[in-house]
């Protein structure tokens, strides 16, 4: 029989269940679906905003719109069409009766629980389809899903829903070695950027010192030549320390800290030539850029979940 079986509001961000309907469905099929529920809403933020997983004798279909998403089980044989109209509704009644702010800053599961009586009317209504055909219209849903189809997640992608290690993550593993440096950083945050941009300034400002040196050094003015390998070596680790921020590698933080203490000796030996201001500074946006690189980490691959 065709229905709707269950349907969850999540937050995007950090898969914070805000609410679900209520259903009494325990079938084996039903329980294993909901390990995936779990699953894709770990996973929310770094897929598309509308999606489908078949699992055999169920599909889970979700939509994501302004950081909230709207996820649904229903039996494989549900048209597509009413599957994502029910999630539209349901969207545009979460947006209509909550704001952003109070799901932004929602900290307890479940907190607008009270939803549920809406997914209950919306779900009966979506599983008599009868009495649904002559109260809206599913032309407009049909035309958007032909012209931009849902993502079909695979199980391959899941990989495994009961923690148990397969083959298929240990190959994952391996197969993360080979391809370290086509992984993924996180997004990129606010303090990330800053310390991207005060790297660069203090390797601008390396640079334009070591030109500087080489300049006196010309004019035989008694310039140290290590004075100028100093500058250019401090202007390598600031920018290596942006292509770290920016991309993953191999022992990226062990890396991260090494051109930290570069940093650390090239400011040390430039003592005289910098007062304890320019010193701290150029130490201080070392370590901030350090800590940046460290908090910013790869992410986890859907497959090797």
């Amino acid at each position: 029989m065709s229905m709707i079986i269950s349907a969850s509001v999540i937050r995007v961000r950090d898969g914070l269940p805000l609410s679900a309907s209520t259903d009494n469905e325990q079938g084996t099929g039903v329980q294993e679906c909901r390990k995936y529920f779990k699953m894709l809403s770990r996973k929310l933020a770094q897929l598309p905003d509308r999606c489908t997983l078949k699992t055999g004798h169920y599909n889970i279909n979700f939509i994501s719109s302004l950081g909230v998403s709207y996820m649904m089980l229903c039996t494989e044989s549900y048209p597509n069409v009413l599957a994502f109209s029910f999630l539209d509704e349901l969207q545009k009644e979460f947006i209509t009766t909550y704001n952003m702010m109070k799901t932004n800053t929602a900290v307890r599961p479940y907190c607008f629980i009270e939803f549920d009586n809406f997914i209950q009317r919306t779900k009966q209504r979506y599983n008599n389809p009868r009495s649904l055909s002559t109260k809206i219209n599913l032309s407009d849903m049909q035309t958007e899903i032909k012209l931009r189809p849902p993502y079909q997640i695979s199980m391959y992608e899941l990989g495994s829903a009961n923690g148990v290690t397969s083959a298929f993550s240990v190959d994952c593993k391996g197969a993360g070695k080979i391809s370290s440096a086509h992984q993924r950083l996180e997004p990129a945050t606010l303090s990330g950027i800053v310390a991207f941009i005060l790297s660069l300034l203090c390797g601008a400002l390396n640079l334009i010192r070591g030109f500087h040196a080489i300049e006196s050094l010309l004019q035989s003015d008694g310039e140290d030549f290590n004075y100028i390998i100093a500058f250019f070596l401090g202007t390598a680790a600031c920018l290596y320390q942006c292509y770290l921020l920016v991309y993953y590698t191999g022992w990226r933080n062990v890396k991260s800290f090494l051109t930290l203490g570069l940093i650390c000796l090239c400011n040390m030996y430039l003592y005289e030539l910098r007062n304890l201001w320019q010193l701290f500074f150029h130490v201080t946006v070392g370590a901030f850029v350090t800590l940046q690189i460290w908090l910013r980490q790869a992410q986890v691959s859907m497959a090797c979940l």
